[in-house]
């Protein structure tokens, strides 16, 4: 067992949790140097480019982008481009954590690279993730990795803790699916918020309904993270998944039960991106 029943107990109470050296030292030298990869190839070009399992771009660019000052912010299924990434998915301390809350038996969901480099003006607004990714039950852990050592300063993860034992908010708005939710959602919570900070190897575990966001990188140090997003293997997908691959469902521990778990909820289905990333879901529409 590597967490502590207080840790257990943390993560159930408050939806999120961060624990140190998630990885190795050379694990994480070696993802760092995979991602100053793609950050200097992103500086040839001017869009978004590439292409993941359903066709849309898999190097997603910051509105500004310039091969001087590089704003490549997310990075679609790294597992599928890289073995770093696809041995660190499998085979991180992270991947026994999530085994411990939520296993024996847990799958991979999804995975993604966001990053907030210096210069660039990212900015997260308040959201879930479970209304992106219904299942049919919410033993579903969102595993942010911490590439760069992540302050106050660089565009911390902002979380309510506790929320996820709230509802699970709408993300449409006037007819459209904005992956945000309303203003008044947030409305008089600013003593709420918990900023998510730690060194670079550390891990945060969130629950997916828990409500949270980011603010711009204010900083001149990158803030980088692998996202990895893990479930329980007796859940079952209820919507097309926003951002499939290769290596979507794979058991990365225990086995298969040939069972299915369902909680109840309510909630609006999602709306699957037709662009790179959920950002110019975002972008595209200011949220009431």
């Amino acid at each position: 067992m590597t967490l502590t029943k207080d840790q257990k107990d943390q993560f159930w109470r408050d939806g999120v949790l961060v624990v140190e050296d998630a990885v190795t030292a050379d694990q994480l030298a070696d993802l760092r140097h995979v991602f100053k990869q793609w950050v200097d190839e992103s500086r040839a070009h001017q869009d978004d480019y590439g292409e993941t399992l359903d066709g849309r771009p898999r190097f997603d660019l910051q509105p500004g982008h310039t091969a001087e000052v590089p704003g490549l912010r997310r990075v679609q299924s790294p597992e599928e481009i890289s073995e770093v990434f696809a041995d660190t998915m499998r085979n991180a301390r992270t991947v026994e954590l999530c085994a411990e809350l939520i296993g024996p038996g847990i799958r991979f969901h999804h995975g993604k690279v966001n990053s907030k480099l210096p210069g660039t003006a990212t900015e997260v607004k308040w959201h879930q993730d479970f209304p992106f990714e219904p299942m049919t039950n919410q033993d579903m852990i969102t595993c942010l990795l911490f590439i760069d050592d992540v302050t106050l300063e660089n565009g911390p993860l902002e979380v309510i803790p506790g929320s996820h034992k709230g509802p699970i908010h709408s993300h449409w708005h006037n007819g459209t699916f904005t992956g945000a939710v309303a203003s008044e959602v947030m409305e008089g919570r600013d003593g709420e918020i918990v900023k998510c900070t730690g060194k670079a190897g550390s891990v945060c575990l969130m629950h997916a309904c828990l409500l949270h966001g980011s603010a711009p990188n204010l900083s001149d140090q990158p803030r980088t993270l692998y996202i990895a997003t893990y479930y329980a293997e007796d859940a079952i997908e209820l919507s097309p998944n926003h951002l499939p691959s290769t290596l979507t469902h794979e058991l990365v521990r225990g086995q298969a039960s040939g069972r299915v778990r369902c909680s109840s909820y309510e909630m609006e289905l999602p709306e699957v991106p037709d662009g790179t990333s959920f950002f110019a879901q975002q972008e595209a529409t200011e949220v009431g």
